[in-house]
């Protein structure tokens, strides 16, 4: 079994004539894209051969007609078998990233001057997806990878294959495109309580900020706001379904600030202390306060929202890694 995988990863290697990662656009010329029957297409040839046989036998003058018209139409199937794929153009497109344990998505564009049906994209783990492309028009196909570790997950070899119009012939080819997935650490399931205590910084007075004189009204709780601001009597007051709530206030401001450190977490395995940062991140994240990060080798200045909490993941995600 070994022989034969080893005899078709040299054909794959050969057949994708350049040496992968190919830049975008990648286009599919005449010399990649091979042809050969499918088991359709074998029955098809076998019944035509019969006929003929049968034809010259008996001469029928009908049937050998018949049999020429038949086996002239699965000449034509070839040649739009083979135009349906040929010259056909792959761009990678935008992959979000996602944490470990869950599944990249990886988008490609595909392209052509000319309408393609019924074209099959698949990877060598068994992902696949099936696309028809208009004139003129990018289609976007989506083909998912299991992300099982932090760090870039590259997109591997992907197959094009396609049996349109007849499904007697079977065009394919083989590509690879520049196109990677941004893996960050599978956040903790059980991770300690953010380090509260320790990151508060007394803040200058101002308005319209989170302070402790004038009560401003309640927001769902978040995991990081400090015990003392829950609204435990309110709560109390209200059913067990009800969500726990936090109080606001206005006025003299406390600027809160969370340092996630790398010392702060648990002595052990690099991927757990990692796990738990990513936990704290997007829990401090939620609370809405201004948190930094500290590994190692590098740190990032306390901060707030969306490119801050993508900069953070980014960090971890590439902790020890090729950021490159």
């Amino acid at each position: 079994m070994a022989l034969p995988a080893a005899l078709r990863e040299r054909f794959i290697t050969w057949a994708l004539r350049v040496r992968p990662p190919e830049p975008s656009p990648i286009v599919l010329s005449q010399r990649r894209v091979y042809v050969l029957p499918t088991r359709a297409g074998l029955g098809y040839a076998a019944a035509l051969l019969v006929m003929l046989i049968g034809s010259i036998n008996y001469n029928l003058g009908l049937g050998h007609v018949l049999t020429f018209l038949l086996g002239g139409l699965g000449v034509v199937a070839i040649l739009h078998t083979f135009r349906n794929l040929v010259r056909l153009k792959v761009s990678h497109g935008r992959t979000p990233p996602v944490f470990a344990g869950e599944m990249a998505v990886f988008h490609l564009l595909l392209g052509s001057d000319v309408e393609r049906r019924a074209l099959r994209l698949w990877l060598p783990e068994g992902g696949d997806a099936r696309v028809d492309v208009p004139a003129d028009e990018p289609a976007d196909v989506r083909l998912a990878l299991p992300a099982e570790r932090r760090g870039w997950l590259a997109l591997p070899r992907i197959g094009l294959e396609t049996t349109w119009p007849l499904g007697l012939i079977r065009a394919w080819a083989y590509c690879a495109p520049d196109a990677r997935c941004l893996v960050y650490p599978r956040p903790a399931a059980k991770a300690p309580p953010l380090p509260w205590a320790q990151s508060r910084d007394t803040g200058k007075h101002g308005g319209g900020g989170r302070g402790r004189d004038d009560f401003a009204g309640f927001r769902n709780h978040q995991p990081a706001d400090p015990p003392r601001h829950v609204a435990w009597k309110h709560t109390a007051r209200r059913s067990e379904e009800a969500p726990l709530l936090t109080k606001q206030f206005e006025g003299a401001t406390t600027a809160s600030r969370v340092w996630l450190d790398w010392q702060a977490t648990p002595e052990g395995d690099v991927e757990a202390r990692l796990s738990i940062l990513t936990r704290w991140a997007l829990e401090a994240h939620a609370s809405g306060f201004e948190w930094g990060l500290r590994l190692p080798e590098t740190h990032l200045a306390p901060g707030s929202g969306q490119a801050h909490l993508d900069t953070a993941l980014r960090m971890l995600a590439l902790h020890g890694r090729d950021a490159h």
